[in-house]
Parts: C-alpha cells; structure tokens; sequence
C-alpha cells in the first residue's frame, strides 16, 4: 500500500479507495451510454459505469416485446456507432420510411457498444447489478473528500445487488447523472389504481405473452404506449370493436414522415422551418395550434376533440387511420378501481367482465422532472436540451463538458428543455429550444460539431439544395417575429396555465 504522506489523506482513508476514476456515471441507459461515448471520443478520461440492471439500455431492458422506436434508428444510439443499416421499411405502417429499431435491437445494440467498445478501450469499468449508494454524500452531494497519489478527489460507493458488498472509488472529475430523468415502463411498477381478485390483467408486456384468447380487450392509457397497445391488438387480427381505449386526456402527435434523415433530411428541415412561420403569423395560442394543425405540423386521432396533451409521440398517416377504427374511446378520466364486472373511473363506471383482458400502459415513460442546472460543481445532472432528444442531449452535453470551461457558459449552452406534458407545453419547448438554437449557431466550434454528429438530425456539412435554400431564407423572415410571439405565449401561458 504506498504512503498517502504529504497528499494529505489519512491512511484509512486511502485503505478504503480501492477504485479510481475520473468520472463516475450512474446508470447505463441510454443517456448514460450516450454521453461516455462522446467524452470516450473528446477525453482522455476514465469513466467508471454503475447500473442496477444485468445489461446495458436502462428502461428497454424491461420494455414490452413489440416496442419499437417512435422515431428513426438513424436518430438514436451513441455517437460513434450506427444503430441499423438505414433501411426504408418497405411494407406496415410505416412503409417508405426509415426503420425503426425494435427493443431487441436497442438492447443488443448498447450491449455491443459496451462489451466491444467501452470495456476494451482500458477506460471503462462497468459495474453491472450494483446500486449507487448516496447515504456517505453530504447535503450538496459530496463524498469524503481525500487526496491521494492518483489525484484528489471524494470518496463515493455503491453496492453489489448480488453480494450486498460495498465497493467505493475516488471521483477525481465528476460525478454524473444519468437517471434523473427516471424514465419507466408499465412492467416497472404496479398500476395506481386497484385491481379486484379474479380480473384479467397485466402491464402492456403481458400482451406478447398470451396463451388464452379474450373476449375483448380494455387498453387503460392514451400516450405512445395505449397507442402501440391498440396498434398491437389491430395487427394480430382482433377487431376493432372488441377494443375499448380509456384515454383521459387526447393527445397531439407529430407526423413521423416530417421527421427522418437521409433522403428525406430536406422534407425534415422544411418542416421544421414550417413551424417558425405558423408561430410568427399566429394571432393566439389556439390560433397557433390551428394553423399547426393545418400544416400537417400536429395532428389528432378525433377532430371533434381537442387535444390537451402533447408528449412528442410520433404516428404515421397508415398508423393514425388503424387507430381511428377504434371507435370505444372512453374519455372518464382515471381509472380508480377495475372489478370483475365493472371499471370505476373519475367521471363514471363502466361494465367489464371476467374474460376482458384489461391491459396497462399508464407509465409516464417521460416523466416531466423539474428542470436543475446541468453543470454543477463536480456534479452533471443529464436533461433534455432539445426536446424529447434524449441521446443526442447526453452527448451534446459530454462535448460541451469536454469542450468548454466556464461553467456559467456551459450551462447557457446546455439550457434544459423539459419534457413535455400538456397541449401548451409544445409552446415552451419550442422557445427553450429556439433559444438553445441562438446560442449553438452563433458557436462556429460548435456549430461545425453538429453538423458532424451522428445523432444530430437536423444538421448537416452539405450544402442545402436551392428549394431547401429558398425556404431557409424565408425562415430569416419569420424567426425575430416567431421568437418574440413564442416568448409571449409563454409569458401568457405562466399568467394563466389554463389557456390551452
């Protein structure tokens, strides 16, 4: 055991440091993975990776069987490897478009990226089924603090879910978040209201798992997940009418043929501008989301009900007419109790039976956390900074870490968007993201950075053809006007949340 001697630690407190590390990173989800592999690329730091499941990919570990992407492969995944081949499906609902990875291949994907690039690169350790411990951090998140021949640092630990021993390293850099956002999956957790004995039921998982038929089926939930439930059902062959979708609130979608890459990366970025001209020529809130609505920028399963919910999930054209087969749309509220012959929900009860499979899909897998400070001291908190890019926010926020210096200026550049949850929340991430836009293009460094980036969708290092030119140079029209109204509706929306 060497000396500390004039580093300063005591000797138990160097006994007990039997790891180093320059960056500690809980959690091996995707945005955990995304970031170590940007700071891999721009460092030469050692990160040290703590993870309460077996295998990387976080929530897809515990996904249902049939999940897919919502958006592009090309769009998620770590910076340094290509997740799929960029293929156009050619058949489904989602024929003409880019493919969409299923949980299997996301899962396997980061297992690869971990054990045949990380791990082999001699600056990775990876602590699978342990759990990060904060009971030895202090009020503002430290550790015990030492020096010691391998550089000062504070003392941080986590523990085996398989031993129960406790392993604790030095941190010399950071420590970093990547759980904040918490996202989850039905199958994580039992669902908030009751369940009487005798009634069929389980978590959307339990779908690609039945081995008795039901005479009908109840889907509780209306976001992405109530969504891939019903369009599960519809494609194994069960009718429509035998489907009953108890959505509480109706939500905005956004159309997925105006978000992909490749060949279709013009029609992406046009839309994208189209946005800046429908906010800049709105006269209101409704007015805005009206003129959305008719740009194809927004749309809804129901047009005799308006939306109040807005959560980034996308659907094609095929996918929004196989939903609107279901014509059982219950809109009660939540659902309080299910019994064996009746579903109790907020506003009203409806009658059930025994041989109904009731299926949960309430998990809110975009949990809208409180927006903290990205950098702060030697501890990152991982957030959306760019709404609902989850992946390429980890890895913006790994160059800007690796990049810059000032920590002020770090978090200017890294402004969190939260994610969204209600209709008007569309409003405010499209300030917080216009605004993080201002900031990053007058940035030449980083505005090379993105253009070069894999997960980066919305850039590019090719010259835009004339057409897409054209749009780009109306768009300067609009932007002044479109961010001054984006700022006023936001203004409006925090005198008076109720608006839309």
């Amino acid at each position: 055991m060497p000396d500390p001697g004039a580093n300063g630690a005591t000797a138990i407190e160097y006994r007990r440091t039997m790891l180093d590390t320059d960056y500690l990173v809980i959690g091996a989800g995707a945005m955990g993975m995304a970031f170590t592999d940007v700071l891999l690329d721009e460092t030469d730091a050692t990160v040290a990776i703590v993870d309460r499941a077996n295998r990387p990919g976080g929530h897809w570990n515990d996904a249902y069987p049939f999940v897919r992407l919502h958006q592009p492969s090309a769009f998620y995944g770590v910076n340094s490897r290509p997740l799929g081949s960029d293929r156009i499906d050619t058949d489904g609902w989602n024929a003409g478009l880019y493919e969409l990875a299923s949980g299997a291949e996301v899962v396997a994907y980061f297992d690869q990226v971990m054990q045949q690039r990380f791990v082999p690169s001699g600056r990775v350790q990876y602590f699978p089924m342990h759990e990060f411990d904060p009971t030895g951090l202090d009020d503002q998140g430290d550790g015990v603090r030492v020096d010691a021949p391998t550089g000062a640092g504070r003392v941080i630990g986590f523990t085996s879910l398989v031993t129960g021993e406790t392993t604790e390293v030095l941190v010399r850099e950071k420590l970093v978040d990547a759980t904040y956002m918490n996202v989850t999956v039905p199958s994580q957790r039992p669902p908030a209201y009751a369940i009487a004995d005798g009634v069929r039921h389980g978590p959307v998982n339990a779908l690609g798992t039945l081995r008795e038929p039901a005479d009908r089926f109840v889907v509780v939930g209306a976001g992405k997940t109530g969504a891939d439930a019903c369009l599960f059902l519809l494609r194994s062959g069960v009718d429509p009418d035998d489907i009953r979708w108890i959505t509480p609130r109706d939500s905005w979608f956004l159309d997925r043929a105006l978000i992909q890459p490749g060949q279709f990366l013009e029609t992406t970025a046009a839309a994208f501008i189209d946005q800046f001209r429908c906010v800049a020529e709105s006269t209101s809130i409704p007015d805005l989301f009206a003129r959305l609505e008719r740009a194809g920028l927004l749309l809804r399963l129901d047009e005799s009900v308006e939306p109040t919910m807005y959560r980034c999930s996308t659907i094609t054209q095929d996918e929004r007419e196989q939903l609107r087969r279901i014509t059982d749309v219950v809109r009660l509220g939540r659902v309080q109790r299910i019994d064996t012959d009746e579903i109790v929900l907020d506003e009203g009860t409806m009658p059930t039976t025994t041989n109904t499979f009731h299926v949960d899909c309430t998990a809110d897998g975009l949990e809208r956390r409180p927006a903290v400070p990205v950098f702060d001291g030697d501890r990152l908190t991982l957030q959306t900074v760019r709404h609902c890019q989850q992946v390429f926010s980890a890895a913006f926020i790994a160059h800007v870490e690796a990049a810059y210096d000032d920590e002020a200026h770090q978090n200017t550049l890294c402004g969190v968007v939260p994610h969204p949850d209600a209709a008007s929340d569309w409003i405010r991430t499209a300030y917080g993201n216009s605004l993080n836009s201002a900031h990053w293009n007058a940035d030449p460094d980083l505005k090379a950075w993105l253009a070069a980036a894999r997960l980066d969708g919305f850039s590019s290092s090719e010259p835009p053809s004339d057409e897409l030119a054209a749009v780009m140079l109306g768009a300067l029209e609009h932007a002044e006007t479109a961010l001054a109204k984006l700022q006023r509706y936001v203004a409006e929306l925090d005198a008076d949340p109720s608006e839309v």
